[in-house]
C-alpha cells in the first residue's frame, strides 16, 4: 500500500521538460517530487524545465521549497524554468513570497472540449 499524498509525471516535447505535479505536496511528500524532478531534470538536460501545479490540490511552504529548489537546480545547468497553472491558493502563497519577480508563472485555459 502507498501512501504516498502526491504524484509527478513527465512529457518531453521540443527540448522542454514539463513535470506535472498532482495531489498534495507537503513536508512528506515534498522530498519524492524532488528527487524524481530532479532524476529527469539532470538526466535530460532540457532547455527549459516547465512545473505544471494545475493538479495540485494543497501545497504548504515545503511546496515553496520544492519549487525554489527545482528552479535554482536548472539555473544550475544553464535550464530555463517557469512554472504552469496554479490554483488560487497555491498562487496567494506564491503572491506572499514574491515567485512572480523570480521566475515566469503562466496560466493556461483549458480550450473547449477539454477537461481541466
Amino acid at each position: 500500500m502507498s501512501f504516498d499524498s502526491c504524484a509527478v509525471s513527465f512529457d518531453t516535447k521540443d527540448n522542454v521538460l514539463t513535470a506535472a505535479v498532482s495531489g498534495e505536496i507537503d513536508h512528506h511528500s515534498a522530498k519524492a517530487i524532488r528527487e524524481k524532478i530532479d532524476a529527469e531534470l539532470f538526466y535530460l538536460r532540457p532547455d527549459k524545465l516547465i512545473v505544471d501545479m494545475s493538479r495540485v490540490t494543497f501545497m504548504d511552504s515545503s511546496g515553496l521549497g520544492l519549487i525554489m529548489g527545482r528552479m535554482k537546480s536548472a539555473e544550475e545547468i544553464g535550464c530555463g524554468f517557469a512554472l504552469k497553472n496554479p490554483g488560487e491558493r497555491i498562487k496567494r502563497l506564491l503572491d506572499l513570497a514574491g515567485a512572480d519577480r523570480i521566475f515566469d508563472i503562466t496560466e493556461e485555459k483549458a480550450s473547449k472540449g477539454e477537461k481541466k
